[in-house]
C-alpha cells in the first residue's frame, strides 16, 4: 500500500512538473497572448465552449490555438480530427469543419461521420477523396498534438489556457471556469 501511494504521488508530481514547462504552451509567434485549447470533437463541454473561445480571441484580437486531443471512449472523435486536418490541406478549413462537427455532434455517429464530411467538403467545392491520409502525416499531426497534450498534463477536455510571452512567472494561466475567460484574457494581457 505504502508503495502504491509513493508511485502515485510520483507520478502527480512528475506530471506536474511538467504541466510547468513554459516551452509547452506558448503563443504562435508574433504575438504576446493567445488562446491554446486542447479539444475532442465529441465533447459536449468542447461544443459548447468553442463559440465562447472563439468570441474572446475575436473580441481581444489574439490567436486561438485548438488542438485535438481525442479521448479514447469516443468513437468518431479521431478520425474526425483526421479530416479536420485534411480541410485544413484545402483552405485552413480544419477549425470550420471542426465548428460544423460540434454543431451536428448529436447527430453524428462513427458510421455516419463520412457523410458528414462529403456534405461539408461538398457546400466548400471540395473534393473529398476515398482515402483521406494515404501516408498517415495527418494522423501524426493528431497524435503529436496528442503527445503535447500528454507532455502538459492535459486530464480532461476542453482544457483552455491563456499563455503569454509577457510575464516569464506565469506563462501560461489554465481556465478552469470559461465564463471567467474574458477577466483572465484581460489580465494576462495587462502583465
Amino acid at each position: 500500500m505504502k508503495n502504491a501511494i509513493l508511485f502515485f504521488l510520483a507520478l502527480f508530481l512528475t506530471s506536474a512538473a511538467v504541466c510547468q514547462d513554459p516551452a509547452l504552451l506558448r503563443p504562435p509567434k508574433g504575438t504576446q497572448v493567445a488562446i491554446v485549447v486542447f479539444e475532442d470533437l465529441e465533447c459536449p463541454m468542447c461544443r459548447v465552449n468553442a463559440p465562447l473561445e472563439a468570441s474572446a480571441a475575436k473580441a481581444h484580437k489574439i490567436p486561438l490555438v485548438r488542438h485535438d486531443f481525442p479521448l479514447p471512449m469516443h468513437q468518431w472523435s479521431y478520425k474526425g480530427a483526421v479530416l479536420a486536418r485534411y480541410f485544413d490541406t484545402q483552405g485552413k478549413l480544419g477549425n470550420d469543419f471542426r465548428d460544423y462537427l460540434f454543431q451536428h455532434q448529436s447527430e453524428i455517429t462513427a458510421e455516419n461521420l463520412q457523410s458528414f464530411a462529403s456534405k461539408f467538403a461538398g457546400e466548400h467545392k471540395i473534393d473529398l477523396p476515398f482515402v483521406i491520409d494515404p501516408q498517415g502525416k495527418l494522423a501524426a499531426a493528431v497524435d503529436a498534438d496528442k503527445e503535447l497534450g500528454r507532455k502538459v498534463g492535459i486530464q480532461h477536455t476542453p482544457t483552455i489556457y491563456v499563455v503569454s510571452s509577457r510575464n516569464p512567472q506565469r506563462p501560461f494561466v489554465e481556465v478552469t471556469d470559461v465564463k471567467q475567460l474574458f477577466q483572465i484574457i484581460e489580465a494576462v494581457q495587462s502583465e
